[in-house]
């Protein structure tokens, strides 16, 4: 067996490790990163996303010529938007952690020479959006933590925490290339992601035929570091369960699809192949339901849903997956290109249709435009008729991003035990870590979460070394 040594190891390279290993190298630690997958495949889901959520009124990047196009978005409404999306179970003192440092990791990574599109992506909140490819986001933040003098191993899974007699973590073992290695260190920091890319997991957590669903990212967040981490003591929390599952392109690939969302399908109808509606699609803005959706489609027959608009809303539609919608110049042409059952099909459009009276139309917030009567289920907002030609039907499943358990941690990232005591040296963040999301997800705060509580867990680990240093 070789052997390393490094003041911090962080186990992972997407956004939670890069900005761990960044900030420890930046201040002055010896790091190494290690990354499973291959160069190639690098980032974990980090790989497969760009948008930040920004507390804009908290931040301030006017020095480098950003403006914000939602001047007056703030912490405590990043805060409650967390809160509302999960039911109120997330962690107060995680999620207020995240939005009051929010802002000033924006700044921090904006210094470090990422670059940004600020825009309104959804109701009420700027989404920043880098403006690298999301394989050049990794690469540059790697870039940094180079020139900083970290080292990054690729093909180089954590297998073993090593923990002296009072349980401090000083240490893990990796399969490394062909060889087992052994890294004694100071300090580690978890930030492998979560387990949504294990068949096996997702059928354990979510059910029968969740083994089938397809990942929009990386294949190589599996879990086993977090088993490692639990097998350490680490305390499991969080929703198990639970998942961002979002709604995307039926026909995307299995693993490493990406996005392939269909964006807009709150101003239509979804339909099932039985031709029914099954949700609300105008509960709240696309950025608030997305991510749930994905698992309400997956759940029909066939795991299949189909959007289908008319040309008054066809316009707000962005879709970027692989497939065209189906085009026709009426519902019965439309249905019959369509693998679901027509005739019902045409029955519920017709049913929806006599349920609306719609005021004036605003796509741009939530307009109020109900169903009336007792349609089930109603549609809360954005309830137009579906009756001006041509007719435009976009074919969906739900799609895993990232799972919502994961090791318990402090509003510090230090990992806790099932005693909820510290595990000294040890630290977590992203979505290794469980207490933030709950049944629902609310658009552009994974990546943020990650960037946060990734620069937390390396300026912890640091003080945790000085403090070691000192008393020696």
């Amino acid at each position: 067996m070789s052997q390393q040594y490094y003041d911090i190891v962080v186990v992972g390279c997407g956004m939670a490790g890069l900005t761990a290993g960044l900030r420890a190298a930046e201040l002055g630690q010896s790091v190494a990163v290690l990354e499973k997958s291959p160069k190639a495949e690098r980032g974990g889901q980090t790989g497969y996303s760009e948008s930040f959520r920004v507390p804009s009124a908290d931040t301030d990047l006017t020095e480098f010529g950003y403006e914000f196009a939602v001047p007056d978005y703030t912490a405590d409404q990043f805060y409650d938007d967390i809160m509302a999306r999960t039911d109120g179970q997330a962690d107060p003192d995680i999620a207020r952690t995240l939005v009051d440092n929010a802002g000033r990791t924006i700044e921090w990574l904006t210094e470090h020479g990422v670059e940004w599109d600020m825009e309104p992506l959804a109701v009420g909140y700027t989404v920043g959006r880098t403006w690298f490819d999301n394989d050049q986001l990794v690469a540059h933040l790697i870039h940094e933590i180079q020139d900083h003098g970290g080292d990054v191993y690729y093909e180089t899974s954590a297998r073993r925490l090593l923990q002296d007699d009072a349980f401090r973590v000083v240490g893990l073992e990796a399969a490394s290339g062909d060889e087992c290695v052994r890294f004694d260190c100071g300090a580690v920091v978890l930030a492998c992601g979560g387990y949504e890319s294990s068949p096996e997991k997702r059928a354990r957590y979510y059910g029968a035929g969740f083994d089938d669903m397809k990942v929009r990212g990386s294949g190589y967040n599996t879990g086993e570091a977090i088993e490692m981490a639990l097998a350490a003591g680490a305390n499991a929390t969080g929703q198990w369960s639970g998942a961002h599952m979002a709604l995307i392109d039926a026909n995307s690939p299995d693993v490493g699809g990406g996005a392939n969302r269909v964006d807009g399908y709150q101003y239509g109808v979804i339909l099932n192949v039985d031709g029914e509606r099954f949700l609300d699609e105008g509960e709240d803005a696309r950025a608030h339901t997305y991510a749930k959706f994905g698992r309400e489609i997956f759940k029909q027959p066939e795991h299949l849903g189909f959007i289908v608009l008319d040309s008054k809303t066809h316009g707000l539609v962005r879709a970027t997956g692989p497939s065209e919608p189906a085009v026709a110049d009426s519902l019965e042409d439309l249905f019959a290109q369509l693998a679901l059952d027509a005739s019902v099909a045409q029955s519920t459009i017709e049913t929806f249709n006599a349920a609306c009276a719609p005021d004036e139309f605003d796509p741009h917030v939530l307009d109020g435009n109900a169903t009336e009567g007792d349609l089930r289920p109603r549609k809360s907002n954005w309830a137009l008729p579906i009756d001006d030609p041509p007719y435009y039907a976009y074919k969906v499943t739900g799609g895993i991003t990232f799972s919502f358990g994961g090791v318990e941690t402090s509003s510090n990232a230090e990992v806790l035990d099932d005693r909820r005591r510290v595990i000294p040296g040890f630290y977590a963040a992203g979505n290794a870590t469980g207490k933030l999301f709950y049944n629902n997800y609310p658009g552009g705060t994974g990546l943020t979460n990650a960037a946060v509580y990734g620069k937390i867990a390396a300026e912890q680990a640091d003080t945790y070394l000085d403090q070691r240093t000192g008393s020696n």
